[in-house]
């Protein structure tokens, strides 16, 4: 589905779940003034279109214990297609890996790490990354002040 066959009850549905996912058919339908059962079958669309990619609770991570966020670049040893997949595979099998992104630019890689202090840090950089045969250069930055944090897209246009 494009962009374009998404229409403004769409997206007013799409909005009232990034905002509040376990809201009822019957919530979502109150509140666009739709019925429920055709907002029942609109949802199951974007479900069945991919999306809604999923239903998440949002965890707090410093309460979870996750004391530090920290941003790590990463440069690889050689640029190749095998690299870049021993890469893509150890990013895959590390939970405290919340984001791996490819970049233009000097580095390769920009990560988004949480771990539970300096030490957990230390760690994942001295016994984790560096080893790593694709991995030739990292460097980190540890999260002082988060001013915002948010995966919603600015979907409703009313």
């Amino acid at each position: 589905m494009s962009d374009a066959e998404l229409d403004k009850t769409d997206r007013k549905i799409l909005a009232l779940l990034q905002d509040d996912a376990r809201l009822t058919n019957n919530d979502i339908a109150e509140r666009i003034h739709l019925s429920p059962s055709q907002c029942s079958r609109r949802r199951a669309r974007l479900e069945r279109d991919g999306l809604i990619a999923g239903y998440h609770a949002r965890i707090d991570g410093e309460k979870a214990g996750f004391g530090l966020v920290n941003f790590i670049s990463v440069t690889l040893s050689t640029h190749n297609r095998n690299n870049a997949a021993r890469f893509a595979e150890l990013m895959a099998r590390l939970p405290e890996v919340q984001e791996a992104h490819a970049l233009t630019g000097e580095m390769d890689y920009i990560l988004r790490v949480v771990t539970r202090d300096l030490r957990g840090l230390s760690d994942f950089v001295n016994e984790t990354l560096l080893p790593h045969e694709a991995v030739q250069n990292v460097k980190t930055s540890i999260v002082l002040q988060t001013l915002k944090d948010t995966s919603a897209l600015p979907l409703d246009d009313s």
